[in-house]
């Protein structure tokens, strides 16, 4: 059912704000002015620091019909995970240079074509991944060349270019990035290889389905999967992105999956690591899954 249809009279929104994300004050006044025009009551959080989103909402977001996000993945997550158990559903309005949750289910650019196209949608239920220290992630986390993307694509490419400074970060990390000892747990089976990427994938797709980054990766399957990338020069790397892009998933020594419950990723050195475009520290980390841990608001063709 779409999210107008099920208001009663007096339900409001609340919509969180990263005053850090791009063009920042004119998107929320974009998302405030079209859903007053919807006939909804909406207050405004402009969060202050990491970690506010997730307090206010773990305090007061239950008193909401729903939360809205304006910002990046990191925003979304934060809400997300205070959210996690409860029937408020989250909406997701691009704010951020990835946009990587938005891209997935479709949700308009604009913030304005989002915001009309979230209330006349439906909702959609998904997973989330669990870090040792209770921190969550929707997308994906990652060691190797997904996080040395992350830490060195400079904040003036994120403002001029958006997400292709990402790909163009990724595409210098595939060249200069080294390779790694891996050591990972899955359900208690060990792998042990050498890689130079390696993903916790919770979404099969990268920007609108651009990308797939492996056979049969669900939001809403209760796992995660286990994506090992190991090129051995530029040319392999390339490969890879060709066959990701045609959804070539015929085995190959540079490129494997895991789908599991419960993980550990081992790294020799110890390296950087990342879940939705924050970095987390070094390695080793732990995740597990919390199934169907939190519902969004989606397009109707993605409900």
């Amino acid at each position: 059912m779409a999210l107008l249809s099920a208001l009663r009279a007096g339900d409001g929104v609340l919509l969180v704000v990263n005053p850090g994300s791009r063009r920042g004050a004119r998107r929320q006044i974009a998302a405030v002015q079209e859903l007053q025009r919807a006939g909804l009551t909406c207050d405004v959080l402009v969060t202050e620091a990491p970690g506010h989103a997730a307090e206010a909402v773990a305090r007061a977001g239950a008193r909401y019909a729903a939360v809205f996000t304006l910002g990046g993945d990191g925003t979304v997550m934060e809400v997300a995970a205070a959210l996690v158990g409860q029937r408020t559903p989250v909406g997701v309005l691009p704010g951020g240079t990835g946009n990587l949750i938005a891209r997935a289910f479709g949700i308009p650019l604009g913030v304005r074509r989002a915001v009309r196209a979230l209330l006349a949608g439906g909702e959609a239920s998904i997973d989330l991944g669990r870090l040792g220290d209770g921190r969550c992630f929707a997308f994906a986390a990652g060691v190797g060349v997904d996080a040395y993307m992350v830490a060195h694509t400079p904040a003036r490419w994120k403002r001029r270019l958006g997400v292709l400074a990402y790909t163009l970060t990724a595409a210098r990390g595939v060249l200069r990035y080294p390779d790694f000892q891996l050591r990972a747990e899955v359900d208690g089976h060990v792998l042990e290889t050498r890689a130079r990427g390696v993903m916790l994938a919770n979404f099969g797709t990268v920007l609108n389905r651009l990308l797939t980054l492996g056979p049969g990766i669900r939001q809403d399957d209760g796992m995660l999967d286990l994506c090992v990338f190991s090129p051995s020069s530029a040319a392999a790397g390339a490969r890879i992105v060709w066959r990701l892009s045609r959804r070539d998933f015929r085995p190959a020594a540079d490129m494997l999956w895991l789908s599991g419950r419960r993980f550990r990723i081992e790294t020799d050195p110890p390296l950087p690591a990342q879940a939705d475009g924050d970095l987390l520290g070094m390695t080793p980390f732990s995740v597990d899954v919390i199934p169907l841990a939190v519902r969004l608001l989606v397009p109707a063709h993605a409900s």
